[in-house]
């Protein structure tokens, strides 16, 4: 199979891998017919997400095709969720990775193995073949990482810059859901109850684990790859999107790795590049065949003579909540980020942002930005494929400072992270700030380029929050997320800045006042012509899952004021539908829902609340799981409740429930 001819491939719906302390995981998995008697390279994928139903749409799409070119891809349910036993305590744990990596030299044993082992996945399998590939088993060759980070502090759903992002709640109220599911039946047996119930009484509700960690302690340098790069020896494929939260980490990889490394960055969300929005796709498929061809098989797939790092640079455009499409050019790095230069840009006390740097007298402006600022920030993570990008941000330059650049002579082409500097004082101890990069239309519409936050209690460092000192001025700078972007000749940039950011960050405790005495922007640019640097192929698939649909799905996000009370809340609905495996019968369906809501005056008044409902069912075997979730915080504490309620029928057979507090520490 030098070549890759197509081969007839086989499907295992349930592979046991028994690990160490005699539990059993549960792999799906793909492979030729005759890998008994011609080994072939593994390909595992290690996930919480349910093969059976969770991930599966996917899982046809993309494994069937490596093992029809010879490759055995496994795809197995991580202790206690799918079809798994055990119990999953947290994500990126000792355990899992322990388990991660005793699978990865199981695999390499089989005498099905070749003996050469990939590890590949997006945002949770792509972090953990990061940091199995900083463990360094001997069969693990290659991975390939997607929407991924680098330091789970800094860059993944729980802080950014210091402060707390609501996605620790919203995404931990989601696995909340996720690992109380029940097993299915027809992989498990007879137990399928035992374990379930076993999985509902001990299942912990991360959130409260994930906010006793408000500092970059050593709970988050356990599995951030960026405490030791040198560690991965693994050929290493990083790929990101624009549109996703994990736009960093490509960036970093590339520039800090020393085993074989490439990257690419599209304009995509938080989905594979083969399938994912907004176009322009590419195919993904062949290019991790290429990868895995040389790195697991020897092969010459040319892929040490690709460029270091492509990112795809985006046509400015009008801002709207969904892309279909982004037009736009591919760019090329060999020695990133080598050829990339800075412009440095001064907050002027007229609010003119200007390119020529004169020494002034301090600035004097006051920051203080209602409490609903930011209510066209979008999601964090862009994932579910509604209207989650950022809207126009001209609502939200209304309630922020802004600093507003003469119209462009020519064109920019910005491609990196810029940095911002600031002198800055508060009124109060704890205090965050807001920082984005606008693109300004000539008719006023205003598109977000890039955005960061950052808590100044951290301007010392991540590892401890220092109250700030009422009035004091001092220095603080930070980068704003990557990007690749254009704005057009004729058109102007503004950097905003606002003191809340809801529904993407915690507010303060208190309102604050903020006093920026001088700024600066520096903007990493590129000039770049008008055609592609390099080329991909058009994406390739393998047959989709073959469902028949009961519910269809459906989403909406709202933004609701109550002229009343005041109180602005965001309502988000997203319905995954209900659909019938059509060749084994699993139903499967889920509905999530969210409320953000907060008055523009307080900062107290802010809550986050979640209600997920899922079902499974096989003729007259029908489960299902209702859990909720809530959030709100005094000056001192949050405070966080959740109850699980599990039904067999209609027969309510479980239920429990959480309530407890958090110490704020500066936020």
């Amino acid at each position: 199979m030098s070549n890759n001819e197509l081969v007839e491939i086989i499907e295992i719906p349930d592979m046991p891998i028994t690990m160490s302390d005699g539990c059993r995981l549960s792999a799906r998995v793909w492979m030729p017919v005759d890998a008994e008697s011609a080994p072939v390279p593994a390909i595992l994928e290690f996930l919480p997400y349910r093969k059976r139903d969770g991930t599966t749409a996917r899982d046809c799409l993309t494994h069937p095709y490596f093992a029809k070119r010879g490759y055995a891809c496994i795809r197995v349910d991580m202790r206690g969720n799918g079809d798994s036993e055990g119990i999953m305590l947290d994500e990126y744990s000792k355990q899992e990775l322990d388990d991660a990596e005793f699978t990865v030299n199981w695999l390499a044993a089989q005498t099905w193995c070749s003996g050469a082992v990939g590890m590949m996945g997006i945002s949770w399998g792509g972090f953990n073949s990061l940091q199995v590939a900083e463990r360094a088993p001997e069969p693990l060759k290659a991975i390939i990482t997607l929407c991924s980070s680098v330091d789970r502090y800094a860059e993944d759903i729980h802080y950014k810059g210091g402060c707390l992002l609501n996605e620790n709640f919203g995404w931990g109220s989601t696995m909340w859901s996720y690992s109380s599911r029940a097993p299915d039946p027809e992989i498990v047996g007879e137990t399928w109850k035992q374990i379930w119930i076993q999985r509902l009484k001990e299942e912990p509700f991360l959130p409260l684990k994930w906010l006793a960690h408000q500092n970059r302690d050593s709970y988050w340098k356990h599995g951030s790859v960026c405490e030791n790069y040198k560690a991965i020896k693994a050929a290493t494929l990083a790929i990101g999107g624009w549109g996703d939260a994990y736009k960093n980490a490509v960036s970093s990889l590339v520039e800090n790795l020393s085993c074989p490394v490439k990257g690419i960055v599209g304009p995509w969300v938080h989905k594979y590049p083969h399938f994912a929005v907004p176009e322009p796709r590419i195919g993904f498929l062949q290019e991790a065949l290429r990868w895995w061809d040389h790195w697991l098989k020897g092969l010459d797939r040319g892929v040490e003579n690709d460029a270091e790092y492509k990112a795809y640079l985006m046509d400015g455009v009008r801002p709207q909540t969904w892309y279909n499409h982004r037009e736009g050019h591919w760019i090329i790095e060999n020695d990133w980020p080598e050829n990339i230069a800075n412009s440095t840009w001064q907050f002027r006390a007229d609010g003119v942002l200007s390119n020529l740097i004169e020494k002034q007298s301090a600035l004097g402006i006051k920051v203080s930005s209602p409490q609903d600022c930011g209510i066209e920030s979008g999601e964090y993570c862009a994932i579910w494929l509604g209207a989650e990008m950022p809207g126009d941000q001209q609502i939200d330059d209304a309630k922020s400072v802004y600093f507003t650049s003469p119209v462009l002579s020519e064109k920019l082409d910005i491609v990196g992270a810029p940095n911002i500097q600031l002198s800055i004082s508060s009124d109060k101890p704890a205090a965050q700030i807001a920082v984005r990069l606008n693109h300004i239309h000539p008719d006023g519409a205003s598109t977000r380029i890039t955005y960061g936050v950052f808590n100044l209690a951290h301007r010392n460092g991540f590892d401890m929050a220092t109250p700030l000192s009422p009035g004091e001025v001092f220095d603080v700078d930070f980068s704003l997320d990557q990007i690749a972007y254009r704005v057009p000749a004729g058109h102007k940039i503004r950097v905003s800045i606002s003191s809340s950011y809801w529904p993407l960050i915690w507010p303060s405790p208190e309102a604050t006042c903020l006093t920026i005495e001088s700024g600066l922007i520096d903007v990493p640019l590129r000039p770049s012509g008008t055609s592609d640097e390099c080329h991909f192929p058009s994406p390739e698939t393998e047959l989709p899952w073959q469902t028949e649909v009961i519910r269809p799905a459906s989403n909406s996000r709202k933004a609701i004021k109550d002229m009343k009370t005041g109180i602005t809340k965001i309502e988000v609905v997203d319905d995954f539908g209900s659909v019938r495996d059509s060749h084994h019968g699993l139903v499967s369906g889920s509905i999530a829902r969210e409320w953000w809501s907060i008055h523009p005056d307080d900062p107290l008044s802010a809550e986050a609340t979640t209600h997920w409902s899922t079902e499974n069912s096989r003729g007259e075997w029908s489960v299902r799981t209702e859990t909720y979730a809530k959030m709100t915080s005094d000056k001192k504490m949050f405070f966080l409740e959740a109850r699980l309620e599990a039904y067999e029928g209609d027969n309510l057979v479980f239920e429990k429930e959480i309530i407890d507090s958090v110490p704020r520490d500066n936020r």
